[in-house]
């Protein structure tokens, strides 16, 4: 099995729970208050690791006490992050409110993740797949993509949050991923007409996804139906666990299915359930639920 590659930001969550999400210029009193592990690179890298991906993460932190906790939870897993610098400055950190429905709005302070060192970081070897998210300077993102094409790897971008890409860099991605919000911004989306070996996927929350092939035709797979307590970093869930399936051997529509499967379970998790998301989970999961 090739590795799965990860570059990407940290962050430290503060979670709160409230009532629902506030309104411009509105203070409501919230229920709880959580310090969770996070950043979409760092969640992506768990949730592949999690679901059997041999799996490399490259990133940045501070000088802080949010950096003793992101590094503590990349201990307790199996990815390596040997490539971790650390910077002098604050390790970056968000702040997320789920209301009771389980829906979220959170904003992001970057910190260190926007200087990573690009020319500190390689390619692994054997590896099949680079993931990269949008919450790290583009500038990286072209450069180690750049590197990785050279090693014959797969670029894969999950365009997110949603801000405008370089044409330079978007030509080197093979699967873009989205969700509905993302997809609203990008007007590549319904004409993927960037570049002809693109591969989209759009996912659509519990209406399940949108598979669009670089021909343009579209496969649809639903989603599974399950209760949900929050669906707070169910997308990074869902693209660890197909980075995960795709490696290990599944073809694309499989693996889709698989991370439909591993990204219900987790909206219908309390947080501190999430760790037992894992590959044998998933897979009883899915036994039970198609």
């Amino acid at each position: 099995m090739k590795n799965l590659f990860v570059v990407g930001s940290l962050h430290l969550d503060v979670v709160v729970k409230s009532p629902r999400i506030p309104k411009k210029d509105e203070t409501i009193i919230g229920s709880a208050v959580k310090y969770v592990f996070g950043g979409k690179g760092g969640n992506q890298a768990i949730a592949a690791d999690r679901n059997g991906a041999s799996t490399f993460f490259a990133g940045r932190v501070g000088s802080d006490s949010f950096a003793d906790l992101l590094t503590k939870q990349l201990e307790g897993s199996s990815v390596n992050f040997s490539a971790l610098q650390v910077g002098p400055g604050a390790s970056g950190m968000s702040v997320a409110i789920v209301e009771a429905s389980g829906e979220y709005g959170a904003a992001v302070v970057s910190g260190e993740n926007t200087n990573i060192d690009e020319t500190l970081i390689k390619i692994p070897e054997n590896t099949g797949v680079l993931l990269l998210q949008n919450e790290i300077s583009e500038t990286v993102n072209l450069e180690i993509a750049k590197k990785a094409k050279a090693a014959g790897c797969k670029v894969w971008l999950n365009a997110a949050p949603a801000k405008k890409i370089n044409s330079a860099f978007f030509s080197l991605v093979d699967i873009c991923i989205v969700n509905r919000v993302e997809a609203e911004f990008y007007n590549f989306i319904n004409s993927n007409k960037t570049h002809k070996n693109l591969t989209i996927i759009k996912t659509l929350g519990h209406e399940g996804l949108e598979l669009i092939k670089p021909n343009g035709k579209i496969r649809k797979i639903p989603a599974f139906s399950v209760n949900s307590i929050s669906s707070h970093g169910a997308g990074d869930m869902f693209i660890g666990a197909l980075a995960a399936r795709y490696l290990i051997g599944d073809t694309m529509e499989n693996a889709l299915v698989y991370a439909q499967a591993a990204a219900a379970l987790f909206i219908s998790k309390a947080e501190e359930e999430r760790a037992g998301i894992t590959q044998r989970a998933v897979i009883d999961f899915m036994e039970n639920n198609l």
